[in-house]
């Protein structure tokens, strides 16, 4: 039956939803046998790109000039850096850097979340080098001493960084202990289960597969509901002055 019009997703000045149902699917210069469903960028007044590539068996990205974040849901890619080649699977990532010239194929149809952002240098600090790795190996630390909802840094804590990326679970009934509203903004891919989720004045119900895009102090907060945990991948930029362009 045809939906007549409706669908969770939602389009704020401060935030936006993004549900499966009207995910429309592109082809990105450079890429091969893929397609992208793009989720935020520039033109949303983001400053990072931030988009799901859907490869087939051999399918590549394309360049880019940015620093760049993949992490896989499905399937598994080969990553080759300097002549070096790593094989992520599901949960896999890997840290791209600007400069050196990358390769990233899919060894099966796959899926990757891809984050794009250019890079904001700090004097006398050297920029961040190339980690390949997988949450699998990351220990999980509980959020402000909340067991229940525990946390995976995927990117060290480091001034170099300009950017970090973070996995959260949440038990079913856990939820964050305040409503925050912060200098940073945030791009959120729910994982695995649903819950509720305060943007703005807004409270939507969110599921996996779900979208949210956080510009900077946009109130937000989260609530696990339902039988199995929560889980969401989520970018904030962060380690540079407020002064800083983003852009």
């Amino acid at each position: 039956m045809h939906n007549l019009g409706q669908t969770r997703s939602s389009q704020q000045p401060n935030h936006v939803l993004l549900t499966p149902d009207t995910f429309v699917r592109t082809a990105l210069p450079g890429m091969k046998c893929a397609m992208a469903v793009v989720h935020v960028g520039t033109a949303m007044g983001a400053a990072f790109a931030e988009y799901t590539a859907e490869m087939e068996k051999g399918g590549e990205l394309g360049d880019t000039a940015a620093q760049r974040f993949i992490y896989v849901t499905r399937g598994s890619v080969a990553v080759d850096v300097g002549g070096k080649q790593s094989i992520l699977g599901a949960r896999g990532y890997a840290y791209l850097p600007c400069g050196p010239v990358h390769r990233v194929a899919a060894k099966e149809e796959s899926h990757v979340i891809v984050i794009e952002k250019p890079y904001l240098p700090v004097e006398k600090l050297a920029a961040p080098q190339v980690i390949v790795s997988s949450e699998d190996a990351v220990t999980a630390e509980a959020l402000d001493g909340d067991t229940d909802l525990q946390v995976k840094h995927l990117l060290p804590d480091e001034m170099s960084f300009d950017f970090a990326v973070n996995s959260m679970v949440y038990q079913p009934g856990a939820a964050l202990s305040m409503v925050e509203m912060h200098v940073m903004e945030h791009g959120l891919l729910m994982l695995e289960g649903g819950g509720i989720y305060r943007l703005g004045d807004s409270w939507y119900p969110v599921t996996a597969g779900d979208f949210i895009w956080m510009a900077p102090w946009c109130p937000q907060w989260f609530g696990a509901i339902g039988k199995v945990p929560a889980k969401y991948l989520i970018y904030k930029n962060w380690n540079r002055h407020p002064l800083a362009s983003q852009k």
